[in-house]
């Protein structure tokens, strides 16, 4: 096979302001990468790479030139027969420093190799047999605006409800939560909150305390990265289970990854392959997690549906259990047209939409 690749920027546009951590949100820049065979150029495979601004390691200007270099790389290399060499080809190709690089990369050549039909991975949800139990995730906003948002989720019929704390008054949060509490019981809905590291650790402990009030399934990263032992006790005696999210990022040996696990014990780990380094990276995560007894759950990483559909294939390869963090898809207004829909807390393939591109290239 003689293999061609290009890649093409494309700027995603917010249906409304998303409040983070890190500011508010109105558009995402992202890239697609294409790969296929010079004799069959219709059929091609197709992958995401779109860093997360202030949060992704890759998030650097030097983005294109790397993309850009990929070309005579990718000429030089042999090209993949199978699954099994997709992932060492990668990593051959592209430095454990551009993480997102990486995971638009591997989920292309998967794709190619299974006919560029946009089927990573053969899984009982891509043939349309088995759908994936999402979270509603409530964005950052002021109160009423959030208050506004929880409400749309619990009308659509979502389960499990995550909600951003951290940007507004801890009182107006708890209030929001107590909202639910006195309407659902922890076995009619599930709450999970995402601190996005806004807690001091001075403070951290009161507040979980006060969480714990509303009998939440747990809370991600209560504090910011990289204070292990700080948050290693908090885990060793916290009311509310808690799950690491960007202390994953930017850890790439296997080494490291279990020491993280094993010094700071946490409950629960989240993975967003765009910012963990792609799909074997969260393998490896997975695997070391298992033996540690950690669960876990896996994120979008607001990726297009793109992105989005390679993260649920390669989730629901894992007979997940746990709601996962796959709800993104219509959050834009140029989203990627695709069979990929939302009905309640599920995420389905096999919709009437067909896969469009016509915007891209």
């Amino acid at each position: 096979m003689a293999l061609a690749y290009a890649y093409y920027p494309y700027t995603l546009q917010f249906t409304f302001a998303a409040g983070t951590s890190r500011g508010v949100l109105r558009e995402k820049k992202t890239w697609f990468l294409k790969l296929w065979d010079e004799q069959t150029p219709e059929v091609f495979g197709l992958g995401e790479a779109g860093p997360l601004v202030g949060l992704s390691i890759d998030d650097r200007p030097e983005m294109r030139a790397v993309l850009e270099g990929l070309q005579e790389r990718i000429a030089q290399a042999d090209v993949p027969t199978n699954v099994e060499e997709v992932y060492p080809w990668v990593q051959g190709l592209v430095s454990a420093e551009w993480p997102s690089i990486r995971f638009g990369l591997e989920t292309a050549m998967l794709d190619l190799l299974h006919g560029g039909q946009r089927r990573i991975i053969d899984t009982p949800f891509v043939r349309w047999e088995r759908t994936i139990l999402i979270n509603g995730l409530v964005w950052m906003g002021d109160a009423p605006t959030m208050q506004a948002r929880l409400e749309e989720k619990l009308a659509q019929g979502f389960t499990t409800i995550k909600v951003k704390i951290g940007a507004i008054d801890f009182e107006e949060e708890l209030r929001l939560l107590a909202l639910v509490r006195e309407r659902f019981e922890p076995d009619q809905i599930t709450l999970r909150v995402d601190a996005n590291g806004a807690f001091s650790p001075e403070e951290a402990p009161q507040k979980l305390k006060q969480l714990a009030e509303f009998q939440l399934h747990s809370i991600e990263q209560p504090i910011m990265a990289g204070q292990w032992q700080t948050l290693a006790a908090l885990c060793a005696d916290t009311p509310i289970p808690i799950a690491l999210n960007e202390e994953l990022i930017g850890v790439h040996e296997q080494a490291r990854k279990a020491e993280v696990l094993d010094t700071i014990q946490p409950q629960f780990i989240i993975l967003k392959p765009t910012l963990v380094g792609g799909l074997y990276s969260s393998t490896e995560w997975i695997e070391l997690a298992r033996a540690r007894g950690i669960d876990y759950w896996m994120t979008s990483a607001l990726e297009s549906n793109v992105g989005l559909n390679a993260v649920a294939q390669f989730t629901d390869s894992f007979d997940p259990v746990l709601p996962s963090g796959l709800g993104t898809g219509q959050l834009y207004h140029n989203n990627i047209l695709s069979p990929l829909a939302q009905s309640g807390g599920y995420l389905r393939y096999g919709s009437e939409e067909a896969w469009d591109f016509s915007g891209v290239f």
